[in-house]
């Protein structure tokens, strides 16, 4: 059994770990409990509006990292390559080279995505419209930026599927490393114009 959870606060990297292992439909109670070290009584206690409110705690866990960690960076970097390559980085370390599914991806995937579908889409927006910001600030026109930062995170999660279809983490990190150089050749080849 895990270490018992001491708040609400405590129980998110349990639950979204039980939510990554069986979905929102088969993150039952008792694994939930197992995981957490909490009885129903104390899951209850934090969660009052049970499951769902425990999938959109973590849901809103994820989004904060993210947008520390990449989205903020990306953004407010002023060195595009440098951005590109930290979140690159990041992401590798965060969904364990392709051997950490990617909560948000799976749920908006499932029948169970319903009650957070505006949490699925606002991550994906935000990640997206960061990343292309971040690739126009190297001189990249907006609509290009735009694609590219979309084949990216579409890339990313491709990724996350075929490497742990493949058991291969090498799978993930390369084309982590392809679409790093696609957005780093975009940057050079419109600054070079620009020069």
């Amino acid at each position: 059994m895990s270490r018992t959870a001491t708040d609400r606060v405590d129980a998110l990297p349990a639950l979204a770990e039980v939510f990554r292992e069986h979905g929102h439909a088969g993150a039952s109670l008792s694994r939930i409990s197992a995981a957490t070290g909490l009885g129903k009584g104390s899951l209850y206690n934090f969660f009052p509006g049970g499951k769902d409110e425990m999938m959109a705690a973590v849901l809103a866990d994820i989004a904060d990292w993210f947008e520390a960690a990449i989205f903020s960076a990306l953004e407010l970097s002023d060195d595009p390559a440098r951005a590109i390559a930290a979140m690159i980085r990041d992401v590798d370390t965060y969904f364990n080279s392709g051997g950490r599914v990617c909560l948000v991806g799976t749920l908006g995937l499932s029948a169970s995505r319903d009650p957070f579908t505006k949490s699925i889409r606002l991550y994906f927006e935000r990640w997206i419209a960061a990343l292309a910001t971040c690739i126009a600030k190297g001189s990249v026109p907006g609509n290009e930026a735009s694609t590219l930062a979309e084949r990216t995170v579409v890339g990313i999660q491709g990724a996350i599927v075929l490497a742990r279809a493949l058991d291969d983490e090498n799978t993930f990190r390369r084309i982590l490393r392809h679409h790093e150089k696609t957005m780093l050749d975009a940057i050079a080849a419109h600054r070079s114009r620009h020069s």
